[in-house]
């Protein structure tokens, strides 16, 4: 069984939106045209409260700044995706319609969630993986924003979790700063993630 995980395609993250990645609207379409290979859609869609701890924002520091968490390093990004705005809500172009789960993200006040399958503690689970193993799901394809964060971050939970897992790197945009996605693919690699 294949599943399709959709990361991201939220308004704040293509063009127009607070943490907007170039191109990210260009990869909606192909996204929708390949949905019907796949025997399971699931959609991730970062949520954040307001006041989120990964907001520069939120502490009164310079956006794109590192700070360190009691989980790690964590980024600190312009203020999106959060709850109920419209910036957090999917593209209109994307097709939600055939979408079996949706997955919502970074939705605890004091830790932020790249990957679809843990919190950035890395033990805090979103669920996803007990849905796959219920479905008899083991092999993923990862598309969707950004290369280098959500996307690579689910890559490589899922190929520590054993499922085989490709990346489609032509249907993901990255944010791309200090070098971010040279060394997200080559973690990737290492991982053993199929790029395509």
């Amino acid at each position: 069984m294949r599943a399709l995980i959709v990361i991201d395609v939220q308004n704040d993250f293509c063009p127009g939106g607070e943490l907007a990645v170039a191109g990210g609207d260009e990869i909606i379409e192909p996204i929708n045209s390949i949905m019907e290979y796949f025997d399971a859609i699931i959609l991730t869609q970062d949520w954040h409260p307001p006041r989120h701890s990964s907001f520069a924002s939120s502490h009164n520091l310079e956006k794109f700044s590192i700070k360190d968490m009691a989980y790690g390093k964590q980024v600190l990004w312009p203020d999106h995706c959060v709850q109920g705005t419209s910036g957090a809500m999917f593209h209109e172009n994307l097709n939600t319609l055939r979408a079996d789960l949706v997955i919502r993200k970074g939705i605890q006040l004091e830790m932020d969630s790249y990957s679809a399958f843990f919190e950035n503690d890395k033990k805090t689970p979103t669920g996803l993986h007990g849905y796959l193993n219920a479905r008899g799901i083991t092999d993923l394809t990862l598309v969707g924003l950004a290369t280098d964060y959500c996307v690579a971050y689910s890559a490589l939970d899922a190929a520590r979790l054993k499922f085989n897992v490709s990346v489609d790197t032509g249907l993901c945009r990255a944010i791309d700063t200090d070098g971010s996605l040279a060394s997200a693919l080559t973690e990737m690699k290492l991982a053993k993630v199929d790029l395509i």
